[in-house]
């Protein structure tokens, strides 16, 4: 498990330059500080840390491979190496986070779990610990999403968790977030809220992005094991609140030999009004307890998003997100729907993979890099598809037939 380095960029106050800090109800006030007060001692703890490593190896199913896509990297004239938390128990990188979340709310005595989701990968992650340890579990999902995703909610309610549907706004995850907090805001005392994403009040932001660096850390092992690399030329990740971002960058942000590369959802486009790239539209303000870009008004109304990809469908952005493209250590590129899907059908008919769409929005850099021929390339496979196949089936004889 690693620990807190400085290349997080967080300060004491939970703030990554302005952005971040604790914006929370009086209600949450007495959770948020207890969290802030000791999930570092916790986490740091001997038996914490042997709890999480056994769980992360034969539970999830850690360490995931580092995998040479040869097919693909002769496409693009890269090394393109897939770092697979498709292959993580539940077919994502989230249960990383859920994994030790769970265990920091046994120790903080809590018996109950909340959580919102958008893909449903989150939900499904959260539903499997709260299985594993015995928790009541309550997820809430936006119901335009619990339509394009049933699968997921129907895994989610096979290990026993209640799956309330957000009837409000865009009913996607924006509002599922919402109703998550309104409930923990309830119920505060039994209650630990698991956020998804690196977005939230402090600490929320910093915990996810360690609990998700497991990435990052197997990388750097990986690379040189497997291919005698001390770092990649680059990085790839998907980016809506940021949580498989910040996992797969946080070892290499302070290595400035290794650019660093985030995919955001364009939609239909970034001047169509249909989108959901937050840094390149997005303003400053606080969403769901922290200061962040946010698609907004000019009079802080925020803008409903829209995505082909449930995951990235959100007005905002985790704060540590915010400051890295404020600081231009990230560069953060939008992705239209149609490049996603075009990506996504590339790797899986090149490589034998279906990625989830939000992970499709990452292969669909690709093209777009100007980077040395065979430059050493990992993308962050985030994600399983699955769940998108009824999406990808509405645009199947489509490519089949531009195949044939």
């Amino acid at each position: 498990m690693s620990t807190l380095s400085e290349s997080t960029l967080i300060d004491a106050e939970g703030y990554y330059g302005t952005f971040g800090g604790a914006f929370v109800p009086e209600m949450l006030y007495a959770n948020i500080v207890e969290l802030q007060a000791c999930y570092l001692s916790i986490m740091a703890e001997p038996s914490f840390e042997a709890e999480l490593e056994i769980l992360l190896r034969d539970f999830v199913g850690r360490p995931t491979p580092l995998f040479e896509a040869k097919r693909l990297s002769a496409r693009h004239g890269y090394q393109v190496l897939l770092k697979r938390e498709d292959l993580c128990h539940t077919g994502a990188h989230k249960v990383n986070n859920t994994v030790g979340q769970i265990l920091l709310a046994k120790r903080l005595g809590k018996r109950k779990i909340v959580a919102e989701t958008g893909a449903g990968q989150h939900g499904v992650a959260t539903a499997t610990v709260c299985a594993l340890m015995g928790m009541d579990c309550i997820v809430y999902m936006g119901e335009v999403d619990m339509a394009r995703q049933q699968p997921n909610v129907d895994r989610m309610r096979m290990m026993g968790a209640k799956v309330v549907p957000a009837t409000s706004g865009s009913k996607t995850l924006k509002d599922a977030t919402n109703e998550a907090m309104r409930h923990w805001i309830n119920h505060p005392a039994d209650t630990h809220y698991i956020i998804g994403s690196a977005v939230g009040p402090h600490p929320y932001p910093d915990m996810v992005a360690r609990f998700q660096s497991i990435i990052s850390s197997e990388c750097q092992r990986q690379l040189i094991a497997q291919f005698g690399l001390e770092h990649p030329d680059a990085v790839l990740a998907c980016v809506g609140g940021g949580s498989n971002a910040a996992g797969a960058f946080y070892h290499y942000l302070s290595d400035e030999r290794v650019m660093l590369f985030g995919a955001e959802a364009a939609g239909l486009g970034v001047e169509t009004g249909h989108t959901a790239a937050t840094l390149n539209l997005g303003t400053n303000g606080v969403l769901h307890g922290a200061m962040s870009k946010i698609i907004q008004t000019a009079d802080g109304q925020v803008i409903e998003p829209y995505s082909i990809s449930a995951g990235l469908d959100y007005p905002g952005i985790g704060p540590m997100h915010a400051y890295l493209h404020e600081i231009e250590r990230v560069v953060y590129i939008p992705v239209t729907d149609q490049q996603a899907l075009d990506a996504g059908f590339e790797l899986s008919r090149l490589e034998g993979i279906i990625p989830a769409l939000e992970t499709a929005h990452a292969l669909a850099l690709l093209p777009t890099l100007d980077l040395p021929h065979g430059s050493t390339i990992i993308v962050c496979l985030s994600g399983r598809g699955d769940k998108d196949l009824m999406t990808y089936t509405k645009y199947l004889d489509q490519y089949t037939q531009s195949a044939n």
